[in-house]
C-alpha cells in the first residue's frame, strides 16, 4: 500500500511538473514528512529491527549515509512525545500493520548524538560529552519539577553538569533510564548516534587510551548493567573492538559491512534512485549517476548508492564529489601518508582501477592502525573509501584458526577516488608550487631545477611522512618517495604509467615512469640513505644509486618494450637528513663513458 501510494504521488507530481524539495542536511524525519520534503521510505527499517529483537544493536555505515535520520525517526515512531503523531508515519511502509499503528508513541526514549565531541584534547572532549548529557537532563525536567524524584535520585539527578565527575558521567545514562522506567513504567529504549566520533578524533589527536576508558565505562554502563533498557540501537562509521570498549557487552549484535541485516537500510537502491530520477526528469542521467555515487555493498545488495550525493545531484543536477568533499578525511589520510610501502604500492593499483587483496577483521583496534596494515583496510572499508569486488572463502585450517576472510577490494566509485587524490595532493600542500615545479624540471631534463625544487619539498614535507612521529633517517625517505609516487600518478597519469618497487633486471627498482607514448623519454630513479662510513659525499650517493641502477639492469623492462637507451633517462636522488641531492641522465651516456673508461 505505501508503496503504491508513493508511486501515485510521484505520478502526480510528474504530472504538474512538481518535484519534491530537496531539503540539503535536514536530519528531522518529522520536519522532512511534515513539509513533504524529498525522501525516501525506509521505515520497514522500524519493523526489521524490532522483530529481529536483539537486546543492543550496533550498525555501522559511513558517514553520510542517513544514520541520523534513521535514529531520528525510530525515536519518534516510539517515543511517547510523540504519541498520537500518526500523520508522521500514514502512507509509509511501517504504518501497513495494526502491530505497528498500536505501537507507535508508547515509550521512553532516549536520544544521543556523539557527533559534535571533537576536540583537541582529553579534557576538552570529555568536557562536550558532559555538556551533551547535561542538555539531554534538562529536556527530562519535569521529572524534577513534578516532584517525581526525591532523596538520593534527586540529589544524583542535580548533579549532572558540564563539571560532573567522571563516575557520575558513567552512570548518567543508565540512572536517566532507571528514571523514566519508574516514572513511565514501561522500560528504555536508548539511542546513540555517531558513538565511535570521539575514539576516531582521541586517536587522531593522540589520547586514545584516555577517551577508550571513559566510553568504555560509559557505554557498558548504559548498554550492559542497565536493567531498565528495553532496546539499545547505537549507529557509528566503524566497529570499535571488543576490547577496546565493549569488553563486558556480550549482548552486542553488531552489523557492519558484510552482515546481511538491514542491508537497504541506509543508503538507496538502484531502484529506489532511478525512481527519483523519474521523479526530478533526470531518468537520462542513470549511467552517470552509477558512475559517480554507486558501488557500496552491504550483505546481499551490490548496489547501494551514497544518499548525500544522491540528494545533491537531484538539487543541483551536477556531477561532482559532493561526498567527498563534506570531511577532511584526516583518520584515512593520516594512515595513508604513514603507511609502508607495501600499502602505498596498493594504494597505486587501486588508483588504476585494480583490485587489492587483504585479509580483513570488521573489529577494528585503534591503538594497531600504526602497525596492523590489514586493520587499515577494514577502516577503509567501513569508511566508504573502498568495497567489496569478490570474496575468497577460508580453507579448513584458517576456519579452524579463527582467521579472517580475505576479499578483493577496489575503490568504492568515482568520489572514492577523488578523496584519494585529494588526501594524496594535500600531503604536498605545502609546497605546492615547488612540487609542480619539480615535476616540470624533470620532464625538461633540467637537474639544477629538479635540486632546487626537491630540497624544497624535502624540507617541507619529509618529518610528516615518518610513521611514528619519531623521526628516522633511515626510514623518512622510503616514506617520502612512495608519496612521491603517489603525486607522480595523479599529475603525469597522462602522459606516464608510473610505478614503483617493481621487478625488472636482477632486482627491483624505486620509480619507474614509462611513457604511454614514444615522443616523452622513459625515467627511472633509485633512492639512497647517505652512508658516513661507505661514502664521502652525498655525490658518492648519488652515483652509487645510479650504479645501482645500471649494474641491476633496471632498464631491462623498458628496453623488452623496444624503448632505446637513448630514450630512457636514469637519476640517483640521495638523502642525508632533509639535505637532498639529485644527479643523472641518459642511460646511453652513462653506458658510453663506462665503456671509455674501460
Amino acid at each position: 500500500m505505501a508503496a503504491i501510494s508513493a508511486n501515485l504521488k510521484i505520478q502526480e507530481r510528474q504530472e504538474i511538473d512538481m518535484a519534491r524539495t530537496i531539503a540539503i542536511g535536514e536530519q528531522d524525519f518529522g520536519k522532512i514528512i511534515e513539509k513533504d520534503y524529498f525522501y525516501i521510505d525506509k521505515t520497514s527499517f522500524i519493523k526489521e529491527w524490532w522483530e529481529n529483537g536483539d537486546t543492543v544493536t550496533l550498525i555501522t555505515r559511513p558517514r553520510r549515509f542517513g544514520k541520523t535520520l534513521t535514529l531520528k525517526m525510530v525515536e519518534q515512531f516510539f517515543s511517547v512525545r510523540y504519541a498520537g503523531r500518526s500523520d508522521l508515519f500514514e502512507g509509509l511502509s511501517v504504518w501497513e500493520e495494526e502491530t505497528y499503528r498500536k505501537l507507535q508513541g508508547t515509550y521512553p526514549v532516549i536520544f544521543l548524538s556523539f557527533a559534535a565531541v571533537k576536540a583537541d584534547h582529553y579534557e576538552m572532549a570529555k568536557k562536550k560529552i558532559c555538556q551533551l548529557i547535561a542538555n539531554l537532563y534538562q529536556d527530562f525536567d519535569f521529572l524534577v519539577n513534578s516532584g517525581f524524584l526525591q532523596g538520593e535520585d534527586l540529589a544524583f539527578y542535580q548533579r549532572i553538569s558540564v563539571d560532573m565527575d567522571r563516575a557520575d558521567l558513567e552512570n548518567s545514562l543508565c540512572q536517566l533510564s532507571r528514571y523514566l522506567c519508574r516514572y513511565y513504567g514501561k522500560k528504555v529504549i536508548l539511542l546513540l548516534d555517531e558513538y565511535d566520533t570521539p575514539m576516531q578524533e582521541a586517536y587522531v589527536k593522540g589520547f586514545w587510551d584516555s577517551m577508550a576508558s571513559l566510553m568504555r565505562g560509559l557505554l557498558n554502563a548504559a548498554f550492559k548493567t542497565n536493567d531498565d533498557l528495553e532496546r539499545g540501537l547505537m549507529t557509528g562509521i566503524t566497529r570499535v573492538s571488543k576490547e577496546s570498549i565493549f569488553s563486558d557487552l556480550n549482548n552486542l549484535e553488531a552489523v557492519t559491512t558484510t552482515s546481511g541485516k538491514y542491508a537497504a537500510a541506509f543508503g538507496f537502491t538502484e531502484e529506489e534512485v532511478f525512481q527519483a530520477l523519474e521523479e526530478f526528469g533526470l531518468r537520462d542521467q542513470a549511467d552517470g549517476v552509477k558512475r559517480w555515487y554507486d558501488g557500496f555493498r552491504y550483505g546481499n545488495c551490490s548496489s547501494i548508492y551514497n544518499p548525500w550525493s544522491i540528494t545533491q545531484f537531484l538539487d543541483k543536477k551536477e556531477f561532482k564529489p559532493y561526498w567527498a568533499n563534506t570531511s577532511s578525511n584526516a583518520l584515512a589520510g593520516k594512515l595513508i601518508q604513514k603507511s609502508d610501502r607495501d600499502m602505498k604500492m596498493a594504494v597505486e593499483d587501486l588508483i588504476r582501477g585494480k583490485a587489492f587483496r587483504a585479509a580483513l577483521d570488521e573489529q577494528i583496534v585503534f591503538n594497531e592502525l600504526d602497525d596492523n596494515q590489514d586493520a587499515v583496510w577494514s577502516l577503509l572499508l567501513a569508511s566508504g573509501y573502498l568495497k567489496i569486488a569478490d570474496v575468497h572463502d577460508a580453507d579448513e585450517e584458517q576456519d579452524l584458526l579463527q582467521e579472517p576472510a580475505e576479499y578483493e577490494l577496489v575503490l568504492t566509485n568515482l568520489e572514492a577516488v577523488m578523496v584519494f587524490q585529494k588526501m594524496i595532493r594535500g600531503w604536498f600542500g605545502a609546497c605546492k608550487s615547488s612540487y609542480h615545479d619539480f615535476i616540470k624540471s624533470l620532464l625538461h631534463n633540467d637537474l639544477d631545477g629538479m635540486n632546487e625544487y626537491l630540497n624544497r619539498i624535502v624540507f617541507a614535507v619529509v618529518g610528516s611522512f615518518d610513521s611514528a612521529g619519531k623521526p628516522s633517517e633511515q626510514m623518512q625517505p622510503e616514506k617520502f618517495y612512495h608519496g612521491l609516487v603517489l603525486g607522480m600518478i595523479l599529475d603525469l597519469r597522462n602522459q606516464y604509467v608510473v610505478t614503483s618497487n617493481r621487478e625488472s633486471g636482477f632486482g627491483r627498482y624505486d620509480i619507474l615512469l614509462e611513457p604511454r607514448g614514444r615522443t616523452e623519454d622513459a625515467i627511472l630513479f633509485e633512492f639512497k640513505v647517505f652512508h658516513a662510513k661507505k661514502e664521502k659525499s652525498l655525490e658518492d650517493t648519488v652515483q652509487a644509486a645510479v650504479r645501482q641502477i645500471i649494474d641491476k639492469k633496471y632498464a631491462a623492462v623498458l628496453e623488452e618494450k623496444g624503448i632505446l637507451k637513448e630514450k630512457i633517462r636514469i637519476y640517483g636522488i640521495a638523502f642525508k637528513g632533509k639535505e637532498v641531492l639529485v644527479g643523472g641522465g641518459y642511460l646511453s651516456e652513462f653506458e658510453e663513458s663506462t665503456m671509455a673508461g674501460k
